[in-house]
């Protein structure tokens, strides 16, 4: 009997990824048989484009939602991608600029940094390693996390899909709240007052709001849609799916949301839900 056709969303890391990079065997072997079984498959992710290296697109896969829902891909072609003006992106490098906090432009052209930004990130990133477990957390350099950051280069861009910056304190976060009410602004690398890391983006987009438009786009309804990922900002893409599955090694909150769990993205986990979701 032919199985009805699947469209499959999969957060990148820490769920087809693991926290040094590395795509498990089995996962990129799930994915495979299930292309191969007739479902679609794209990757969901806060990357942005210029982030997805090809070693990561050679596993195969139909497309693409970058920047937490900013850009969506299809087949090579762009159905959507919505990103900062040129003024939006001077304003917010300049406040930056301004409180002394270092950051980076996630754009489709490329990742590029503030002067100081290796230098000041190193704490947050060995600390971000150390909570996601990595044994080498002390060791870990900004370079080998951001293997393509460009400094440098321009900061004025009119192509940048959200700005992260380091946090020096949480109250930076709080102020650049209320500095860009107007927009969406976040953190990541923690829960709460924990977090390393802020960003700033356009309003009003999630995961879950690209994954309506990409259903649209192809027709398809959101009962044929089935959802993979591992944090809080993956809620949104569960509840815009029929099914959502959290990785074990994700925190409360996405485990919570999901409709079941699965194993550790270093343990299989990937493979283990496909196959109880008979997708080959």
């Amino acid at each position: 009997m032919q199985r009805q056709q699947k469209i499959i969303f999969l957060d990148v890391d820490g769920t087809l990824v693991n926290y040094r990079g590395q795509v498990p065997e089995s996962a990129a072997r799930a994915v495979r048989l299930a292309r191969d079984a007739g479902h679609r498959i794209y990757i969901c992710t806060g990357r942005s484009r210029a982030e997805v290296y090809p070693e990561l697109w050679e596993i195969g896969f139909d497309g693409m939602i970058g920047g937490n829902g900013s850009y969506l891909e299809d087949q090579g072609q762009v159905v959507d991608w919505q990103h900062l003006s040129l003024e939006q992106c001077r304003h917010i490098v300049d406040w930056l600029s301004e409180r002394g906090l270092e950051f980076y432009l996630e754009s489709n052209a490329g990742l590029f940094a503030s002067r100081d930004f290796a230098r000041r990130a190193l704490p947050a990133i060995r600390e971000y390693s150390r909570r996601k477990g990595e044994a080498d957390a002390e060791n870990r350099t900004v370079e080998a996390a951001f293997p393509d950051m460009i400094y440098g280069g321009e900061l004025y861009r009119d192509d940048v899909n959200k700005i992260s910056y380091v946090l020096d304190d949480y109250q930076d976060f709080l102020d650049a709240r209320e500095k860009f009410a107007d927009m969406a602004n976040g953190t990541w690398g923690g829960a709460g007052e924990t977090a390393l890391f802020g960003d700033v983006g356009l309003a009003g987009i999630t995961k879950g709001t690209a994954v309506q438009k990409l259903l649209r786009h192809l027709g398809l309804d959101r009962e044929d849609a089935i959802a993979f990922g591992d944090a809080k900002v993956d809620i949104s893409m569960f509840e815009a799916c029929a099914v959502g599955v959290a990785m074990r090694n994700g925190g409360y909150e996405v485990r919570a949301a999901a409709d079941f769990v699965t194993g550790d993205v270093d343990e299989d986990g990937l493979y283990q839900a496909f196959v109880k979701l008979r997708l080959f």
